[in-house]
């Protein structure tokens, strides 16, 4: 009876507590904590608690199954503090954040993510009123700059896309199109003097056709760029024009002091900070081991977590679907068993790995390269860049030289292929120079992983997952170098190719009697996302070969599973079905041109969470690129015979996140594959095989992606 008596003593406490936010914390009397040693709850019981951590944060609030549950208020030594809704150890809900720099945000939160609607306020004073997706201005928000500048309108990702207006301090002001935070597209934009410019824009610059009327009524039309020797533009003078006006005056004087306040920089977001759980004392309370999660529930260490995004939940919602979203099982959104715990791939390469010294050797021949000083390169690139004969070798002895730093290695020779080309990509990509030698050349070390196929290459993961190394051989080295024009030019061309982006080509020469020569190319990971990568395939449109043959209980989250080993269709939204089709007959087009082959579609599912019948359904938080973080449908297939390519669609659905992209794209159909072709031939049905001419393979491949991917009628 006393002890229960003590609990609505504390439930009545911490009401009066939530009143305000920002409260005093309470401190447990004596006789109060000895009370509390004698109490047990029950297993979902809700009650007051307060915490005082051997880490030094401090936790004050509801409390159930040793998590915080309901309200409560978690400081951390930092001096980072939210005061809000938890929901089974993470923030859930309405609450506030503040940081130690004086910044705060207010809204709703979700898993640990600002997610909702809710007002994050700078360090300076700058003020995001709006929509929030996963820590990131998303939707609709107006952003008020300490500068006077502000900015209504459209976000995705962080940054202004599509419809806004923004307006300077002086009085200006632009109202149209937006892509990657700048003007884009079709705009008018207004000065302080009653000047106008309306038309097309790129990179927030007037390029394309537009008018621009000065003050005076002058107007020049036509078409603009910055370039003078682009532009092909019309004088109308106005009645009593006095003043010559020159067109050059809109880029050098106009838009001068136009410029695009910068967007804030957060240290640590709230998704990123660590909760201390430690063992409960309490009889009946589920015993936790003491460990480190972070606020979003995902624990400490080399662990993958799916990322799901539930909905904003209200009190009775949160006792309705109160479900972890580590773990998925068959009934609940996944057609097979999914485990809640998924180990990152790969051995991380430590002193005494066989490959310890080569991994230091490509570190220091990428910091070298990436960090050599060199004008900013121009898209339009002349043809020489592209001679197979533009290399540059660099001598790195153990004791250092004029252009190299001293290292613990053995002395080796680096060569950069085509450097100007693979620098003028990764502008192209909008790769940061300093992120990617980060990612490379950091502290920590790479992964390696054993090839899932049967060319002997071996792959290196960054610890960050975002950059794949990969191991070929010369043949291979050729194929890039004589198609990298036509590489170039296409991704010029095309914004949603599926194709592989390639970062850089080189080689390491080791000295010494086995003179032996690695080469290799830095491609993007296609699977460089939190979510969990439950299935992947790697699908070509042939069935000679084609089947993993598991049983369903040895297939790991890891495993690459073949054509004969897919069982769904993929339903792509009509918004974006059309574009995949084009795109795959422009990717299937230049690699038959280039006499390309052996190259394959490789999918990536994660099956997105649900709670009986109810799915989880999560609005896609970017939206504008085909293959990445695409939120689509699968439907099962049945086949009739184990060796069709293509079963029956059985009705049933399931929801998922799908990441695909076109790999292996450096397999010339030389004398070695027409061989092979002739070989197969003699034994195997020769439409089944992989080995066929480009042409053959191309509409093979085609035929099978456009009939597996389909529109999503519902």
């Amino acid at each position: 009876m006393k002890a229960w008596e003590a609990t609505i003593r504390k439930t009545q406490q911490a009401k009066k507590q939530a009143t305000n936010i920002f409260g005093s914390a309470h401190v447990a009397h004596v006789d109060d904590e000895e009370t509390e040693q004698d109490e047990i709850h029950a297993a979902g019981e809700v009650y007051h608690e307060e915490r005082y951590l051997s880490n030094g944060d401090y936790y004050t609030g509801h409390w159930s199954d040793g998590a915080p549950h309901g309200f409560g208020k978690y400081w951390w030594t930092d001096g980072c503090m939210y005061v809000g809704d938890w929901f089974k150890g993470k923030t859930m809900g309405k609450g506030t954040f503040s940081w130690p720099s004086g910044a705060t945000y207010d809204g709703e939160f979700k898993s640990g993510y600002m997610d909702g609607e809710g007002t994050y306020t700078g360090p300076t004073g700058d003020t995001y009123r709006g929509h929030w997706i996963m820590n990131l201005k998303h939707g609709h928000g107006v952003k008020e700059y300490t500068n006077g500048d502000r900015y209504e309108g459209e976000w995705c990702r962080g940054l202004q896309e599509g419809n806004g207006k923004y307006k300077w301090k002086d009085g200006s002001y632009y109202i149209g199109e937006w892509k990657n935070g700048k003007m884009c597209d079709k705009g008018k934009i207004i000065f302080s003097d009653g000047s106008m410019y309306e038309g097309e824009w790129d990179e927030g610059l007037p390029k394309g056709n537009g008018s621009f009327k000065f003050a005076d009524e002058c107007e020049y039309h036509g078409n603009w760029s910055k370039d003078p020797e682009e532009q092909n533009l019309t004088l109308s003078p106005c009645d009593d024009c006095v003043i010559e006006h020159d067109p050059q005056q809109v880029y050098d004087i106009y838009l001068k002091d136009c410029e695009i306040s910068p967007q804030d920089k957060v240290p640590i977001l709230p998704s990123q900070k660590k909760l201390a759980v430690w063992r409960s004392s309490k009889g009946n309370e589920p015993a936790v081991r003491q460990r480190r999660t972070s606020v979003d529930g995902r624990m400490d260490g080399n662990i993958d977590k799916e990322l799901s995004k539930m909905g904003t939940l209200d009190d009775n919602e949160k006792n309705m679907k109160s479900r972890d979203d580590t773990s998925l099982s068959s009934s609940e959104g996944s057609p097979f068993r999914i485990p809640s715990v998924v180990k990152k791939q790969g051995e991380t390469i430590s002193k005494g790995h066989k490959n310890y010294e080569l991994m230091l050797n490509l570190q220091l021949g990428i910091r070298h390269s990436v960090g050599r000083p060199g004008p900013v390169p121009s898209l339009d690139l002349k043809s020489s860049a592209f001679n197979p004969k533009e290399k540059v070798w660099t001598r790195f002895p153990p004791e250092g030289s004029k252009y190299t730093p001293p290292h613990q290695s053995s002395e080796f020779r680096w060569k950069d292929y085509c450097p100007l080309v693979f620098r003028t990509l990764r502008m192209l990509f909008k790769v940061d120079a300093a992120d990617y030698m980060l990612s490379i050349c950091g502290d920590s070390a790479l992964r390696e992983l054993s090839s899932p196929g049967k060319s002997g290459s071996f792959f290196y993961l960054t610890h960050d997952d975002r950059y794949m190394i990969k191991t070929i051989k010369k043949t291979e080295v050729k194929a890039i170098l004589r198609m990298l024009s036509a590489y170039y030019n296409h991704f010029r061309s095309f914004e949603h190719t599926l194709l592989t982006k390639f970062y850089g080509l080189h080689c390491v020469k080791l000295t010494g009697a086995a003179q032996k020569k690695v080469r290799f190319i830095i491609m993007g990971n296609l699977f460089c996302t939190d979510h969990v990568i439950h299935r992947r395939f790697d699908l070509k449109g042939s069935s000679l070969g084609r089947l993993t043959d598991k049983p369903e209980s040895e297939i790991q989250t890891t495993t690459i599973l073949k054509d004969l080993d897919l069982k769904f269709m993929f339903r792509l939204d009509k918004n974006w079905i059309q574009e995949f089709r084009r795109q795959i007959d422009r990717d299937s087009d230049f690699l038959e041109q280039e006499r390309i082959m052996d190259y394959s579609l490789l999918v990536g599912l994660h099956f997105k969470e649900t709670n009986g019948d109810a799915t989880y359904h999560v609005p896609d938080p970017g939206g504008a690129k085909l293959g990445i973080n695409m939120h689509a449908r699968v439907e099962k297939m049945e086949r009739k015979n184990e060796m069709e390519l293509i079963g029956e669609p059985t009705g049933v659905y399931y929801d998922v996140v799908m990441f695909f992209g076109i790999i292996d794209i450096l397999q010339d159909y030389d004398i070695t594959k027409k061989l092979e072709h002739a070989y197969k031939s003699f034994q195997y049905d020769p439409t089944s095989i992989s080995a066929v001419d480009p042409r053959q393979y191309s509409k093979r491949f085609r035929d099978f992606i456009l009939k597996i991917f389909l529109e999503d009628e519902a």
